[in-house]
């Protein structure tokens, strides 16, 4: 409980009033007695008649996990235990930083007379890992408006914020995968692969390369060899955790947006029948996943990821990735999620990515910056915005630079937004997948 405004600006009001019948009567003294004492009453007419701190039941209930970059919602049921709840009152959240909140304050009505009321509070999951809230505090006016009661609650609520696998969950993966499954029980891969899959009546509109004519010779008609694309290839995905990797983009860091997109990744490599492993590094090495099949994948890389830490130290790309290929005994697509600012950083990136392309598959996924884009095309002609432009341009540019280098040296490229890198990693592995490429 705190003294209101009201109350302030009533207690100046009546020391004022206090000077004045001191100034105009000798014997004034009664006269403010009486006004102080009345006062008092009213105060203490206000405390009596208010709801007091005790006077409600909270319970607050919140879901035990959630994804990080998407919303949860608190549930609160406050019940008054004497009376009605007051007409307006205010709730405020204490939590940890993973969890955000779009308003400090958030305002409540209830109806008219009304003994309960139910509050939804959106939390926004911004950082993963373990995150709670700590204590709800509760704001609203005496019934004189002469005080300010604060109730306050804690809350023992914890929310395990793990990486967002919604794509996963959804069929989305599974349903841009299905070009390339031949039935969801038999998941044989077609395509233009090596390794023979069934003879098959030759039909009108099929490749004429594709005849077996020693059988056809022999069965008298012609008979096609149906073949299907390798399986049990080995995929390896390499996260940069560096200082660069934690830059925002919308609510999430590079390094989660590539967190989702790698999970993503490895469902798909799983459905693929493919082995999935998983390695991280900053300034230094960190660990290393062997690949796996199918779940026991996922699983394990999903687990993995969600306690990634983002470093503040630069990255080292040649301790990196001289470790990732000690580790790798067989040609490999090998997925890097990686960032650079000009061609100058980006040196060691694209030697040490140069020696790896002589034994594997390599493909590079950055992500653009919408902001930097905007940067670079000015609505309006000030110098700021100018200014601004030309440094935007000169690191696109540079960026572009970079990047065709790498694809100069056989290194296959996905430069793209946060919105859509999970779709354009899917379609490039399964454009892989399908030319043989591993």
């Amino acid at each position: 409980m705190r003294p209101s405004r009201r109350l302030v600006a009533l207690v100046l009001i009546l020391a004022a009033l206090t000077v004045l019948i001191g100034l105009i009567r000798q014997d004034g003294g009664i006269a403010a007695s009486i006004l102080w004492g009345a006062a008092v009453l009213l105060a203490l007419a206000d405390l009596a008649l208010s709801p007091s701190a005790k006077g409600f039941a909270v319970e607050a209930d919140l879901a035990e996990t959630g994804f990080v970059g998407k919303t949860a919602a608190l549930s609160l049921d406050i019940a008054s235990r004497r009376g009605t709840l007051p007409q307006r009152f205010d709730l405020r959240l204490t939590h940890d930083p993973g969890i955000a909140t779009g308003e400090a304050v958030f305002a409540v009505e209830p109806e008219a007379d009304s003994r309960a009321v139910g509050v939804k509070v959106p939390l926004d999951l911004v950082e993963r890992g373990e995150a709670a809230l700590h204590r709800l505090s509760m704001r609203f006016a005496s019934r004189f408006g002469l005080f300010d009661i604060l109730p306050r609650w804690p809350l023992a609520l914890k929310v395990d914020i793990v990486p967002d696998v919604a794509p996963v969950h959804s069929g989305e993966i599974q349903t841009r995968m299905l070009p390339l499954l031949d039935g969801l029980k038999d998941m044989n891969l077609r395509g233009e692969g090596s390794e023979f899959h069934q003879l098959r009546d030759f039909q009108q509109g099929m490749d004429p390369r594709n005849i077996d004519w020693k059988r056809s010779a022999r069965l008298r008609g012609l008979v096609a060899r149906e073949t299907r694309a390798e399986r049990n290839h080995q995929i390896v995905i390499g996260l940069d955790c560096g200082h660069l990797m934690g830059e925002r983009i919308g609510k999430l860091s590079k390094l989660d947006h590539a967190i989702n997109a790698a999970l993503a990744l490895t469902w798909a490599g799983g459905l693929g029948g493919d082995n999935v492993g998983f390695f991280s590094f900053a300034s230094c090495p960190q660990s290393f996943l062997p690949p796996r099949p199918g779940r026991r994948a996922f699983g394990q890389i999903q687990k993995h990821s969600a306690a990634l830490k983002q470093e503040s130290a630069e990255t080292n790309h040649t301790l990196g990735l001289t470790q990732l290929n000690s580790h790798l005994d067989r040609r490999s697509l090998v997925v890097i999620f990686s960032d650079f600012v000009d061609s100058v950083t980006a040196e060691l990136l694209i030697e040490n990515l140069a020696v790896m392309t002589r034994h594997h598959l390599i493909l590079y996924v950055a992500l653009q910056d919408p902001e930097l884009e905007a940067f670079a095309q000015p609505d309006d002609v000030a110098m700021t915005a100018v200014a601004n432009a030309i440094s935007a341009r000169q690191m696109l540019f540079e960026r572009r630079h970079v990047l065709d280098r790498l694809r100069r040296l056989g290194v296959l490229c996905l430069d793209t937004t946060p919105d859509k890198l999970t779709a354009g990693l899917i379609s490039r592995y399964i454009d892989i997948k399908s030319q043989e490429l591993i």
